[in-house]
Protein backbone atom coordinates (compact mmCIF):
# COMPACT_ATOMS: atom_id res chain seq x y z
CA UNK A 1 0.00 0.00 0.00
CA UNK A 2 1.68 3.15 -0.90
CA UNK A 3 1.70 5.69 1.68
CA UNK A 4 0.51 8.77 0.09
CA UNK A 5 1.79 12.26 1.73
CA UNK A 6 -1.61 13.38 2.63
CA UNK A 7 -1.56 10.25 4.76
CA UNK A 8 1.88 11.03 6.44
CA UNK A 9 0.68 15.10 6.91
CA UNK A 10 -2.68 12.90 8.61
CA UNK A 11 -0.99 11.06 10.87
CA UNK A 12 1.68 12.89 12.37
CA UNK A 13 -1.37 15.87 13.14
CA UNK A 14 -3.14 12.94 15.01
CA UNK A 15 0.16 11.94 16.82
CA UNK A 16 1.30 16.06 17.49
CA UNK A 17 -2.46 16.63 18.79
CA UNK A 18 -2.22 13.31 20.96
CA UNK A 19 0.75 14.08 22.51
CA UNK A 20 0.24 17.45 23.06
CA UNK A 21 -3.52 16.26 24.92
CA UNK A 22 -1.06 15.38 27.56
CA UNK A 23 0.04 18.68 28.56
CA UNK A 24 -3.77 19.87 28.43
CA UNK A 25 -3.95 17.07 30.82
CA UNK A 26 -1.38 18.58 33.40
CA UNK A 27 -2.40 22.32 33.25
CA UNK A 28 -6.21 21.11 34.98
CA UNK A 29 -4.12 19.10 37.89
CA UNK A 30 -5.71 21.06 40.92
CA UNK A 31 -8.32 22.60 39.27
CA UNK A 32 -10.71 19.68 38.15
CA UNK A 33 -10.58 16.18 39.50
CA UNK A 34 -9.66 13.45 37.49
CA UNK A 35 -13.36 12.17 36.92
CA UNK A 36 -14.86 15.81 35.98
CA UNK A 37 -11.87 16.47 33.62
CA UNK A 38 -12.21 13.08 31.80
CA UNK A 39 -15.83 13.32 32.09
CA UNK A 40 -16.64 16.35 30.53
CA UNK A 41 -13.60 16.27 28.01
CA UNK A 42 -15.32 12.27 26.59
CA UNK A 43 -18.83 13.36 26.62
CA UNK A 44 -17.90 16.53 24.67
CA UNK A 45 -15.09 14.11 22.91
CA UNK A 46 -18.89 11.95 22.05
CA UNK A 47 -21.09 14.70 20.82
CA UNK A 48 -18.08 16.39 18.38
CA UNK A 49 -18.21 13.27 16.57
CA UNK A 50 -21.55 13.49 14.93
CA UNK A 51 -20.65 15.65 12.01
CA UNK A 52 -17.96 13.15 11.55
CA UNK A 53 -20.49 10.77 11.37
CA UNK A 54 -22.66 12.46 9.52
CA UNK A 55 -19.94 13.08 6.92
CA UNK A 56 -17.88 10.20 6.70
CA UNK A 57 -20.69 6.79 7.68
CA UNK A 58 -23.67 7.29 6.61
CA UNK A 59 -24.78 3.69 5.98
CA UNK A 60 -27.74 1.96 5.68
CA UNK A 61 -30.14 1.00 8.24
CA UNK A 62 -28.82 -1.83 10.02
CA UNK A 63 -30.39 -2.81 13.46
CA UNK A 64 -27.67 -6.00 14.09
CA UNK A 65 -24.20 -3.86 12.94
CA UNK A 66 -25.75 -0.88 15.11
CA UNK A 67 -26.07 -3.33 18.45
CA UNK A 68 -22.74 -5.03 17.95
CA UNK A 69 -21.63 -0.81 18.01
CA UNK A 70 -23.34 -0.04 20.65
CA UNK A 71 -22.49 -3.14 22.96
CA UNK A 72 -18.91 -2.91 21.65
CA UNK A 73 -18.86 0.79 22.76
CA UNK A 74 -20.18 0.15 26.13
CA UNK A 75 -17.41 -2.37 26.66
CA UNK A 76 -14.62 -0.53 25.11
CA UNK A 77 -15.83 2.85 26.92
CA UNK A 78 -15.83 1.20 30.63
CA UNK A 79 -12.46 -0.09 29.78
CA UNK A 80 -11.66 3.39 28.17
CA UNK A 81 -12.77 4.97 31.90
CA UNK A 82 -10.49 2.73 34.34
CA UNK A 83 -7.38 3.75 31.46
CA UNK A 84 -8.58 7.12 31.30
CA UNK A 85 -8.73 7.79 34.94
CA UNK A 86 -5.42 6.02 36.03
CA UNK A 87 -3.60 7.95 33.12
CA UNK A 88 -4.99 11.16 34.60
CA UNK A 89 -4.64 10.51 38.23
CA UNK A 90 -1.08 9.20 37.02
CA UNK A 91 -0.10 13.01 36.01
CA UNK A 92 -2.15 14.39 38.64
CA UNK A 93 0.80 12.53 40.92
CA UNK A 94 4.11 12.93 38.47
CA UNK A 95 3.03 16.36 37.25
CA UNK A 96 4.65 15.59 34.05
CA UNK A 97 3.54 15.46 30.95
CA UNK A 98 6.73 13.68 29.03
CA UNK A 99 6.89 10.84 31.57
CA UNK A 100 3.36 10.13 31.00
CA UNK A 101 3.24 10.13 27.32
CA UNK A 102 5.91 7.30 27.81
CA UNK A 103 4.95 5.20 29.96
CA UNK A 104 1.44 5.13 28.75
CA UNK A 105 3.07 4.62 24.88
CA UNK A 106 4.54 1.32 26.43
CA UNK A 107 0.54 -0.44 25.27
CA UNK A 108 2.19 -0.38 21.45
CA UNK A 109 4.70 -3.05 23.15
CA UNK A 110 2.30 -4.70 25.50
CA UNK A 111 -0.33 -5.54 22.88
CA UNK A 112 1.04 -8.24 21.25
CA UNK A 113 2.56 -9.85 24.29
CA UNK A 114 -0.74 -10.01 25.62
CA UNK A 115 -1.69 -11.47 22.61
CA UNK A 116 0.56 -13.96 22.90
CA UNK A 117 0.30 -14.75 26.55
CA UNK A 118 -4.00 -15.46 26.58
CA UNK A 119 -4.21 -16.08 22.79
CA UNK A 120 -1.39 -17.79 21.69
CA UNK A 121 -1.29 -15.73 18.89
CA UNK A 122 2.22 -15.92 17.19
CA UNK A 123 4.86 -12.77 18.32
CA UNK A 124 7.04 -11.81 16.21
CA UNK A 125 11.51 -11.45 17.49
CA UNK A 126 11.18 -7.48 17.17
CA UNK A 127 8.11 -7.66 19.58
CA UNK A 128 10.28 -9.22 21.73
CA UNK A 129 13.80 -7.34 21.78
CA UNK A 130 10.99 -4.02 21.66
CA UNK A 131 9.89 -4.86 24.76
CA UNK A 132 13.42 -5.61 25.96
CA UNK A 133 14.49 -2.15 25.40
CA UNK A 134 10.98 -1.01 26.61
CA UNK A 135 11.60 -2.42 29.81
CA UNK A 136 15.50 -1.28 30.03
CA UNK A 137 13.94 2.20 29.60
CA UNK A 138 11.56 2.10 32.04
CA UNK A 139 13.80 1.17 34.64
CA UNK A 140 15.64 4.00 33.33
CA UNK A 141 12.70 6.49 33.28
CA UNK A 142 11.00 5.66 36.52
CA UNK A 143 14.50 4.65 38.74
CA UNK A 144 15.89 8.22 38.01
CA UNK A 145 19.88 6.92 38.58
CA UNK A 146 18.93 3.01 39.35
CA UNK A 147 17.63 3.06 42.46
CA UNK A 148 14.38 1.57 42.62
CA UNK A 149 13.40 2.96 45.84
CA UNK A 150 13.01 6.02 43.52
CA UNK A 151 9.80 4.60 41.66
CA UNK A 152 6.63 6.79 42.87
CA UNK A 153 3.04 5.50 43.22
CA UNK A 154 2.71 8.39 40.42
CA UNK A 155 4.61 6.30 37.77
CA UNK A 156 2.91 2.52 38.79
CA UNK A 157 -0.18 4.01 38.30
CA UNK A 158 0.95 4.98 34.63
CA UNK A 159 1.99 1.56 33.81
CA UNK A 160 -0.96 0.13 35.29
CA UNK A 161 -2.83 2.58 33.02
CA UNK A 162 -0.79 1.77 30.09
CA UNK A 163 -2.16 -2.45 30.26
CA UNK A 164 -5.62 -1.08 30.70
CA UNK A 165 -4.93 1.02 26.84
CA UNK A 166 -3.49 -2.65 25.82
CA UNK A 167 -6.91 -4.24 26.67
CA UNK A 168 -8.51 -1.06 25.28
CA UNK A 169 -6.86 -1.54 21.70
CA UNK A 170 -7.55 -5.52 22.17
CA UNK A 171 -11.28 -4.91 22.57
CA UNK A 172 -11.10 -2.71 19.29
CA UNK A 173 -9.20 -5.06 17.46
CA UNK A 174 -11.82 -7.92 18.53
CA UNK A 175 -14.49 -5.72 16.91
CA UNK A 176 -13.44 -3.90 14.43
CA UNK A 177 -14.69 -5.81 11.70
CA UNK A 178 -18.21 -6.13 12.57
CA UNK A 179 -19.33 -2.84 13.85
CA UNK A 180 -18.95 1.31 12.74
CA UNK A 181 -15.82 2.28 13.96
CA UNK A 182 -17.14 6.19 14.41
CA UNK A 183 -20.27 5.45 16.07
CA UNK A 184 -18.39 3.02 18.10
CA UNK A 185 -16.08 5.95 19.00
CA UNK A 186 -18.96 8.38 20.04
CA UNK A 187 -20.69 5.41 21.86
CA UNK A 188 -17.17 4.58 24.19
CA UNK A 189 -16.62 8.19 24.81
CA UNK A 190 -19.95 8.82 25.55
CA UNK A 191 -19.91 5.81 28.12
CA UNK A 192 -17.04 6.78 29.41
CA UNK A 193 -17.75 10.15 30.17
CA UNK A 194 -21.13 9.73 31.51
CA UNK A 195 -19.30 7.27 34.65
CA UNK A 196 -16.37 10.08 34.77
CA UNK A 197 -19.41 12.61 35.23
CA UNK A 198 -21.70 10.79 37.91
CA UNK A 199 -19.41 10.07 40.02
CA UNK A 200 -18.08 13.55 39.89
CA UNK A 201 -21.36 14.83 40.48
CA UNK A 202 -21.68 12.40 43.35
CA UNK A 203 -18.44 13.51 45.06
CA UNK A 204 -19.52 17.01 44.47
CA UNK A 205 -16.77 17.91 42.33
CA UNK A 206 -18.04 19.80 39.78
CA UNK A 207 -17.69 23.44 40.18
CA UNK A 208 -18.75 26.41 37.11
CA UNK A 209 -15.32 28.46 38.71
CA UNK A 210 -13.10 25.45 37.56
CA UNK A 211 -14.60 24.55 34.42
CA UNK A 212 -14.54 28.11 33.35
CA UNK A 213 -10.95 27.60 34.21
CA UNK A 214 -10.07 24.80 32.18
CA UNK A 215 -12.44 25.44 29.47
CA UNK A 216 -9.13 25.67 26.75
CA UNK A 217 -7.73 22.10 28.43
CA UNK A 218 -11.13 20.88 28.36
CA UNK A 219 -11.72 21.90 24.46
CA UNK A 220 -8.75 20.59 23.73
CA UNK A 221 -9.09 17.58 25.34
CA UNK A 222 -12.80 16.97 23.96
CA UNK A 223 -12.67 18.49 20.92
CA UNK A 224 -9.14 18.08 19.37
CA UNK A 225 -7.86 14.68 20.85
CA UNK A 226 -11.58 13.12 20.52
CA UNK A 227 -13.29 14.61 17.20
CA UNK A 228 -9.91 16.46 15.13
CA UNK A 229 -7.95 13.65 15.64
CA UNK A 230 -9.73 10.60 15.48
CA UNK A 231 -11.13 11.50 11.87
CA UNK A 232 -7.63 12.90 11.05
CA UNK A 233 -6.33 9.69 12.21
CA UNK A 234 -9.21 7.43 9.80
CA UNK A 235 -8.55 9.82 6.75
CA UNK A 236 -4.65 9.29 7.16
CA UNK A 237 -4.99 5.38 7.28
CA UNK A 238 -7.01 4.92 4.49
CA UNK A 239 -3.47 5.22 1.94
CA UNK A 240 -0.85 4.26 4.36
CA UNK A 241 0.24 0.59 5.21
CA UNK A 242 -0.61 -0.29 9.27
CA UNK A 243 2.53 -0.71 10.48
CA UNK A 244 3.58 2.48 8.48
CA UNK A 245 0.72 4.44 10.21
CA UNK A 246 1.63 2.52 13.98
CA UNK A 247 4.85 3.72 13.58
CA UNK A 248 3.89 7.14 12.86
CA UNK A 249 1.10 7.33 15.47
CA UNK A 250 3.35 5.96 18.30
CA UNK A 251 5.72 9.34 18.07
CA UNK A 252 2.84 10.84 20.20
CA UNK A 253 5.00 10.18 23.45
CA UNK A 254 7.40 12.50 21.47
CA UNK A 255 5.23 15.04 21.34
CA UNK A 256 3.96 14.36 24.72
CA UNK A 257 7.42 15.64 25.77
CA UNK A 258 8.19 17.81 23.62
CA UNK A 259 4.87 19.92 24.57
CA UNK A 260 5.77 19.47 28.21
CA UNK A 261 8.96 20.98 27.60
CA UNK A 262 7.59 24.08 25.24
CA UNK A 263 5.00 24.37 27.15
CA UNK A 264 5.17 23.58 30.76
CA UNK A 265 8.89 24.08 31.11
CA UNK A 266 9.57 20.18 32.16
CA UNK A 267 13.00 18.80 31.98
CA UNK A 268 13.87 15.14 32.88
CA UNK A 269 17.33 13.97 34.39
CA UNK A 270 19.95 12.04 31.46
CA UNK A 271 19.08 9.05 33.02
CA UNK A 272 15.04 9.86 31.93
CA UNK A 273 16.31 10.77 28.45
CA UNK A 274 17.91 7.61 28.06
CA UNK A 275 14.75 5.72 29.55
CA UNK A 276 12.48 7.88 26.71
CA UNK A 277 15.13 7.25 24.52
CA UNK A 278 14.75 3.68 25.02
CA UNK A 279 11.15 3.29 25.51
CA UNK A 280 10.76 5.22 21.78
CA UNK A 281 13.26 2.77 20.60
CA UNK A 282 11.21 0.07 21.83
CA UNK A 283 7.99 1.17 20.41
CA UNK A 284 9.27 1.45 16.86
CA UNK A 285 11.55 -1.83 16.94
CA UNK A 286 8.20 -3.79 17.86
CA UNK A 287 5.79 -1.90 14.95
CA UNK A 288 8.22 -3.00 12.69
CA UNK A 289 7.25 -6.70 12.19
CA UNK A 290 5.82 -8.44 9.34
CA UNK A 291 1.93 -8.67 8.90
Amino acid sequence: MKNSTKSIILLFLTAIIWGFAFVAQTVVVGVLSSYAFNGIRFVLGALSLIPVILLFEREEKNNEKLKKTILAGICAGIILFIASTLQQVGIEITQSAGKAGFLTGLYTVLVPIIYFLFFRKKTHPLTWLGAILALVGLYFLTTNGGRFDNIGIGDIILITGAIFWSLHIIVIDRFVDKISPIKFAMTQFLVCGSIGLIIALFNGEINIAGISTSLVPILYGGIMSAGVAYTCQILGQRDADPTFASIILSTESVFSAIGGAIILGETMSLFGYIGCALIFAGIILSQLKQN
